[in-house]
């Protein structure tokens, strides 16, 4: 059943990201249409997290907002779709590094980097990077149950110079990199919600108490590797420009969670900007009444 439903999608994938790009955002333009104007996907969840993370704000700007974000959002989908046959040319011209020379100074050095995003602007062409550094590029991911996909998203991700981690096996896999003497970058997506009982840190995220994951703090700590954060930026339809700043050099010098703390608060800083192109389809703050009560 897997293979047939493989079958039966990919051509149409395949045709989708050959469309020339004006042509390819019209189909956006449609899926919007019938993502939100007629299933209105997961549309109470982002009204809702809209609200909590900007209470100052009315009814008409949460739902300009929430319409911004759904066009995004359709985009992020469709670009997906296109690095299926995009050119190296195309995504270096769309997909522009501000200041590798961040990246160069620790490739340079023989440095690894733990190299922190959140869910905002276009984090899939951030495979793109692979072209501008001698590391090699991993991100962690979530495996894809369909295994006939989840084989393609790895061949897209390594035809741009990236290779992919399986979530559950991100701390062996690391390891096993680092006493290689591999020179890598370890690219991971850390704003998501963990389940309470497992969460070892809570603090607050648009003034709401949630818990956080720790463990790209554990492994930039355990391989003493520089942590930086990358920023995103859309500047138009399809066209993005990044830019890198130091969280920390020498991160087993700094306090428990202190990685994280920074992380978080520069998440936050990027989405206040531009709210319209964060992932606002995560239940972010599911978890946000359920922290632990301290005596």
């Amino acid at each position: 059943m897997q293979l047939l439903v493989y079958l039966l999608i990919y051509p149409m994938l395949w045709f989708t990201s050959k469309l020339p790009f004006p042509i390819f955002y019209k189909v956006s333009d449609f899926v919007y249409f019938i993502v939100y104007r007629l299933i209105g996907y997961r549309k109470k969840v982002v009204r809702g997290n809209l609200k909590l993370a900007f209470p100052d704000k009315n009814e008409t700007e949460i739902r300009i907002i929430e319409k911004k974000f759904y066009h995004h959002l359709c985009d992020l989908f469709l670009e997906m779709i296109k690095s299926l046959s995009i050119s190296k040319e195309e995504m270096q011209k769309r997909f522009k590094f501000k200041n590798i020379e961040v990246l160069k100074a620790y490739e340079n050095q023989n440095k690894s980097v733990v190299l922190l995003c959140g869910h905002y602007a276009s984090y899939e062409w951030l495979m793109s990077l692979g072209y501008q550094i001698r590391h090699n590029g991993y991100a962690v991911y979530q495996p894809i149950n369909n295994k006939y996909f989840d084989r393609l998203v790895k061949k897209i991700r390594t035809r741009h110079g990236a290779f992919l981690i399986s979530r559950y096996d991100t701390t062996k896999t690391i390891l096993q990199k680092y006493r290689e003497g591999e020179l890598a970058l370890y690219g991971l997506a850390i704003d998501q919600s963990p389940m309470p009982s497992r969460a070892k840190y809570w603090r607050e995220f648009f003034g709401i108490e949630v818990p956080v994951f720790v463990g790209a703090e554990k492994i930039a700590k355990g391989l003493n590797c520089p942590v930086l954060f990358l920023d995103i930026q859309k500047i138009k339809r399809g066209y993005y420009e990044t830019s890198f700043s130091v969280i920390s050099e020498e991160p087993k010098d700094l306090p428990d969670y202190e990685i994280t703390d920074r992380f978080t608060e520069l998440l936050e800083a990027q989405i206040k900007k531009k709210p319209e192109y964060y992932l606002w389809t995560h239940k972010r703050f599911k978890h946000k009444d359920k922290a632990p009560k301290i005596n």
